[in-house]
């Protein structure tokens, strides 16, 4: 694919940006090649995802001049349309939204400059991992923009309301040790590329069924569902569980390395 790869290693899939000399700045192009890998990796074997950025960034945000051909156009035109997600996303939200809809779980490793699109790809992640030289910005008020690419929906889940609120007036850059303390970001590693696939090689071995539904029932857990709801939701998901062949499998390999 155009300004990305896919490769799949181990039951894992590695997202990696590839336009370090933009430093991964997003144009339409590549827009549309994240989506097109989401896609593949939602219907590939992958048990887990790490999403990477080559050169000195992560991802600096859109590239303004890669999207040139929108100047003039009407804009109600261009982001109302609910053309993606089932109806649900536009296409620059579809960017972000379709790693939430995976039912694996996906890993960003950070670095550099993380800003505005590019801070809200790495949300689409369950997981964040930075390097300490990350830097971190809702950068769209700087363009007098409001993030609109999914990040109202994601980063409430993470950021207090007054913290949420400041990145967002203020477009203003924070490093990685203040996105830590703040819970933009999970944890720090010098090396989070490493870091990140050291992580997918756990999660890739465990049951592929129970991380799923792990998955499944987080997701019911923080969508504002009634207490009942996710009492019954956990009763579900355990009923599918209990004495399948990979619960087997996985009781059996806990007591082999017990000894």
């Amino acid at each position: 694919m155009a300004r990305l790869s896919v490769t799949y290693d181990e039951n894992i899939a590695h997202l990696r940006l590839t336009r370090p000399d933009k430093m991964n700045a997003l144009d339409a192009e590549m827009i549309s090649a994240i989506i097109a890998a989401g896609e593949e990796v939602g219907a590939s074997d992958a048990r887990a995802v790490v999403i990477s950025g080559e050169g000195r960034a992560f991802c600096a945000g859109i590239d303004i001049t890669g999207l040139s051909g929108m100047i003039g156009q009407d804009p109600e035109a261009l982001i109302m349309p609910r053309s993606h997600g089932a109806g649900s996303t536009n296409q620059w939200q579809e960017l972000v939204m379709v790693w939430t809809r995976l039912e694996i779980p996906v890993i960003a490793a950070l670095h550099g400059a993380v800003y505005g699109a590019g801070l809200q790809l790495a949300l689409g992640a369950d997981i964040r991992i930075a390097a300490p030289d990350t830097r971190l910005a809702v950068m769209e008020m700087k363009w007098g923009l409001v993030p609109d690419m999914g990040g109202m929906v994601l980063l409430p889940k993470l950021l207090r309301s007054d913290h949420l609120r400041r990145l967002t007036y203020t477009g203003e850059v924070i490093d990685a040790e203040r996105a830590e303390r703040w819970g933009l970001v999970s944890e720090l590693a010098e090396d989070p590329l490493a870091a990140a696939t050291a992580l997918a090689q756990v999660i890739a071995g465990r049951s592929p069924s129970a991380i799923r539904a792990a998955k499944r029932l987080i997701g019911v857990a923080e969508s504002g569902a009634s207490a009942e709801e996710v009492l019954l939701a956990e009763s579900r998901e355990q009923a599918g569980l209990i004495g399948s062949e990979e619960q087997l499998q996985a009781v059996a390999a806990e007591f082999a390395r017990r000894g």
